[in-house]
């Protein structure tokens, strides 16, 4: 990632999640992201860490479309913060990398660390930080639509 930082440090802690630098960038850079991708990156919850609307503690569960120029990624929620899930529908997909720790895996890249979208000559760039590895789409653009669900181990 260019701005989100994966592993900050705050006094003698380290590897902490830190958007910072992104969401100072962001001003800068949201005039040039497609629509989709602009609304998405700009909500005021996507990086409230405690936001039922924040990106981090998903759990990427499905990649469809890959190798297509239509894709959708689902994300499942994390009971103990989210109460949706999260589709994101991307648009004109011209290049998908999906870097996993462990081969095998292929795109089970397990729950989500923060993502970064940027502005890019195809439209818009969307990487995607997991503890278990990292995705990036390059599309023309993306929606993203939180759906409801049930939580059952919610207490």
């Amino acid at each position: 990632m260019w701005y989100v930082n994966l592993d900050g440090q705050v006094g003698d802690l380290a590897g902490i999640l830190d958007p910072a630098r992104y969401l100072s960038h962001l001003p800068s850079i949201s005039g040039d992201l497609p629509p989709g991708a602009r609304a998405f990156a700009t909500d005021t919850d996507h990086y409230g860490f405690r936001s039922r609307r924040c990106v981090k503690d998903l759990t990427l569960r499905a990649v469809r479309g890959a190798g297509g120029e239509e894709m959708e990624v689902e994300f499942q929620h994390n009971c103990w913060k989210h109460d949706q899930d999260l589709l994101i529908r991307y648009t004109g997909v011209s290049s998908l990398l999906a870097d996993s720790a462990d081969e095998e895996r292929g795109t089970d890249l397990g729950t989500v660390m923060l993502d970064e979208i940027l502005p890019h000559r195809d439209g818009c760039s969307h990487e995607i930080a997991c503890w278990d590895g990292t995705l990036t789409i390059v599309c023309r653009d993306l929606r993203a639509t939180w759906t409801e669900t049930t939580c059952s181990s919610k207490s």
